[in-house]
């Protein structure tokens, strides 16, 4: 199994399409999906999923065309699916584009078959009542949303964030994986767990050997 990372819209959102053989996932299509369709077409793969952390404007904002376009359906937490009333979710302020209404399916923590491998969905909440992260063991990656970052986290000033909430779901779910398991956020640089644990300002503190 492969990943690609494109950075889409205009938060240079990172999508990753994740693809083995003929067959490919995508998480957080966050903009215009030309490039992904460009790259499905010449690799010759087929979209099955659609993943989505969160809904967040400028992580879904190519769901709608991507779907429509490969047949794939999009799945994500129901519980974020007030955002979709909002700006938050619906975009249009600080004139940042809008977002194409789209149906998704309610996907909800536990254990799902992608990619003839076991990915684990793992609640984890903060930044915003949804936010899931989608766990690979066999490829000890994790994609985490905008739930943390390189030596940092997501923002919880939003309706529906929570500063405490994030910092125990990041302690529970994310740092109770394998200590080299490659952190992929929402935006900017991948990171590793262990460097994480020990580095992280958000997590001073805490038992990193543990």
């Amino acid at each position: 199994m492969r990943v690609k990372i494109f950075n889409l819209g205009v938060l240079a959102t990172n999508c990753y399409l994740i693809f083995n053989k003929d067959e490919a996932i995508v998480i957080d299509p966050g903009g215009e999906p030309t490039e992904i369709i460009k790259f499905l077409g010449k690799n010759n793969l087929t979209l099955t999923l659609i993943l989505n952390t969160h809904l967040h404007f400028d992580h879904i904002q190519g769901n709608a065309k991507l779907s429509k376009l490969t047949g794939a359906p999009i799945f994500a937490s129901q519980k974020d699916a007030y955002l979709l009333e909002s700006e938050l979710g619906l975009g249009g302020f600080m004139d940042f584009p809008s977002t194409e209404l789209f149906e998704f399916k309610d996907l909800r923590p536990g254990e799902i078959d992608v990619l003839n491998t076991k990915c684990k969905v793992l609640a984890t909440p903060g930044h915003s009542p949804g936010s899931l992260s989608f766990y690979f063991p066999e490829l000890k990656d994790v994609f985490v949303g905008d739930l943390i970052f390189f030596r940092s986290v997501g923002r919880t000033d939003f309706p529906g964030g929570d500063l405490e909430i994030l910092k125990k779901s990041v302690e529970e779910s994310i740092f109770t994986l394998p200590a080299d398991t490659i952190i992929y956020p929402g935006h900017g640089e991948s990171t590793v767990v262990k460097e994480e644990k020990m580095h992280n300002p958000f997590f001073i503190g805490y038992n990193y050997l543990s």
